[in-house]
């Protein structure tokens, strides 16, 4: 296999684009057994207090996930999330207006490999929803796995947490759950469509139980960012991989993409350009005990709607015109 290296003469600028997705990639991969790693080293060392005092911590803050966890607006809006967005580019696209006064419920789609464009479209400032949307908070639903270690802006993954931000009377308030979650990343691969949405009902209950409307939002180039080892359904690859995301909670694609010095090979996204679109909101209708003719007919209405937002907008964005999105 041929090398293609990075040539030397490339602007400081790229330089720190690269550094801030490489730290996001090792962050998302790594930096929680690093931690924990470091916690265990450091217990049996002189600096014991150290993990003392941080465990007593983690004990008094153990709730902080299920009650909307951190915003630190600093950290929100450090400039490294900023070089990664000008990475890609990432962009975020409005179509319509979202009133502040209401809580929302946006579907997040697709999952892709690292959900990049969920991270930094809704955990951080760099795309400017704030901007875009005057008055909206945005959380992300994620599994518990990455708390105590989490950005500002995620919440856990249980129906108590989410809830939590979806009940708050004066609205403000938008929770972005990636509907396909980890299972899905197992599809993640450029020109993918495929989406796992066909028995996911749980978000469209959560929806009708607060009366929160429902807001579907389409990342276009979210599968684009990595190649993955081939696993068709039903080969010994996929098989494992579903085992152990069973044990695990998350699912464990073999991604590859390009490295930091050189083009060819390693673990670090290709620079391929993000738009995540967000739809206009579906109403719902509140309701505390939902039948489950009820929570199909609004699933149905918001797989339309989501349909309808990829067919306006993928010649924007160069979808071929032959290619629609699959539901599994």
């Amino acid at each position: 296999m041929k090398i293609e290296f990075a040539p030397l003469s490339v602007p400081l600028r790229r330089r720190l684009q690269t550094a801030s997705v490489v730290q996001w990639v090792f962050s998302f991969l790594a930096l929680a057994q690093c931690c924990t790693a470091a916690f265990i080293a450091l217990f049996f060392t002189r600096f014991w207090l150290l993990c003392v005092l941080y465990a007593v911590w983690w004990f008094k803050d153990r709730d902080k996930p299920s009650k909307g966890g951190r915003r630190i607006h600093a950290v929100r809006n450090s400039i490294v999330w900023r070089y990664m967005r000008d990475y890609f580019p990432i962009t975020l696209v409005k179509t319509v207006e979202l009133d502040p006064r209401q809580n929302y419920l946006m579907g997040f789609h697709p999952h892709g490999v690292l959900a990049t464009g969920a991270f930094l479209n809704f955990c951080t400032e760099a795309s400017g929803f704030s901007t875009l949307f005057t008055g909206l908070s945005t959380y992300i639903h994620v599994c518990s796995v990455f708390f105590p270690l989490c950005p500002p802006g995620l919440v856990s993954s249980d129906k108590e947490s989410a809830s939590y931000v979806l009940k708050k009377p004066e609205g403000g308030n938008a929770l972005a759950i990636i509907i396909g979650g980890a299972q899905e990343a197992l599809d993640a691969r450029p020109g993918s469509c495929t989406l796992l949405l066909k028995n996911r009902r749980g978000f469209v209950r959560l929806a009708i139980e607060h009366g929160t409307p429902l807001v579907p939002v389409f990342s276009f180039g979210e599968n684009d960012l990595f190649e993955q080892v081939r696993n068709p359904q039903g080969s010994w690859l996929r098989r494992v991989q579903h085992q152990l995301q069973k044990i695990m909670g998350i699912s464990l694609p073999l991604f590859h993409a390009r490295g930091i010095f050189q083009y060819s090979f390693g673990l670090v996204p290709y620079r391929r350009p993000i738009y995540t679109v967000v739809g206009k909101p579906i109403p719902v209708q509140r309701n505390y005990k939902p039948s489950e003719e009820e929570v199909e007919r609004v699933h149905e209405k918001y797989v339309k709607e989501l349909t309808k937002l990829f067919e306006e907008h993928k010649a924007k964005y160069n979808i071929p015109e032959d290619r629609h999105l699959e539901f599994i």
